[in-house]
């Protein structure tokens, strides 16, 4: 899940994209990959 993530979903990281300029839909993805990575991390 994590690698389909990594591939489909933009990187907003290497943009340098301003938490505090973020669009709801950025800030939706960006909390979607946290999950996936902490989620990868526990198993």
């Amino acid at each position: 899940m994590a690698a389909l993530n990594k591939w489909l979903l933009p990187s907003f990281g290497k943009k340098q994209l301003d938490m505090s300029k973020a669009k709801k839909w950025q800030l939706a993805i960006i909390g979607w990959r946290a999950y996936i990575t902490k989620n990868a991390l526990d198993s």
